[in-house]
């Protein structure tokens, strides 16, 4: 009996820490399969101003392999309908073969979140007929999901991105005023420089001038004492 109360009490502790440890596993992703350009939709009943971040991946199955990959003429249409006002869209992107959706509710109710497969219309690969697709959606409902944190995560790099841009851009303009005030600095030594380079010309003309003028004088004096003697 005594065995009997050990193997129970470690049995139920057993148990009580696996379901701890489901707690734990996050259950919002999932997968599921298509055929052609078939519409897949799925249900949630969200609380009002309840925000919701996704993503999605879609892998196109290969023939020849028999194995799926991605596809990059692969379009998807995402849809969400609000079903309790008269299918109210309230979502309706057109992204790649993978990307991102986000929404807030604005309403308490059900909602139909659809995905829908396309194909580049210049591509004629799966035009007539397309194939089996695999879409991996992984859905984070609440401000304090994973994805929203990896979004915010992302956020604050691009904001410190743009304030080391913004600090560059401060310094290439204190690199251009110095640089102006450097050129506005040696355009007034050139211009002093070509001033004085000016008077000083000038003073030597007037100096040869005079001389020219004293000789010319002196030498009409010389010539007339010349002729009188």
């Amino acid at each position: 009996m005594a065995f009997s109360g050990t193997s129970s009490s470690w049995l139920a502790s057993t148990l009580t820490l696996l379901s701890l440890f489901s707690l734990l596993i996050p259950t919002n992703a999932l997968y599921f399969y298509m055929e052609g350009r078939q519409t897949k939709c799925f249900f949630e009943d969200l609380p009002k101003d309840t925000l919701v971040a996704g993503r999605f991946e879609t892998h196109v199955l290969q023939p020849q392999s028999n194995t799926y990959a991605i596809d990059h003429n692969m379009k998807v249409l995402i849809t969400v309908e609000e079903t309790f006002d008269n299918d109210h869209r309230v979502v309706s992107k057109r992204d790649s073969h993978s990307g991102r959706f986000h929404f807030s509710a604005a309403d308490a109710g059900q909602h139909r979140i659809c995905f829908t497969p396309e194909t580049d219309a210049t591509s004629g690969f799966m035009s007539s007929s397309l194939g089996a697709v695999k879409v991996s959606v992984d859905i984070a409902i609440g401000e304090t999901s994973k994805i929203e944190t990896e979004d915010k995560d992302k956020m604050k790099d691009i904001v410190q991105r743009v304030k080391d841009l913004n600090s560059r851009l401060h310094d290439i303009r204190r690199e251009q005023v110095y640089q102006r005030e450097r050129e506005s600095e040696f355009r007034d030594q050139s211009e002093t420089t070509n001033s004085r380079v000016v008077r000083w010309t000038l003073i030597q003309l007037a100096v040869l001038s005079a001389a020219c003028a004293w000789q010319l004088s002196h030498l009409r004096s010389f010539f007339i004492k010349q002729k009188l003697t």
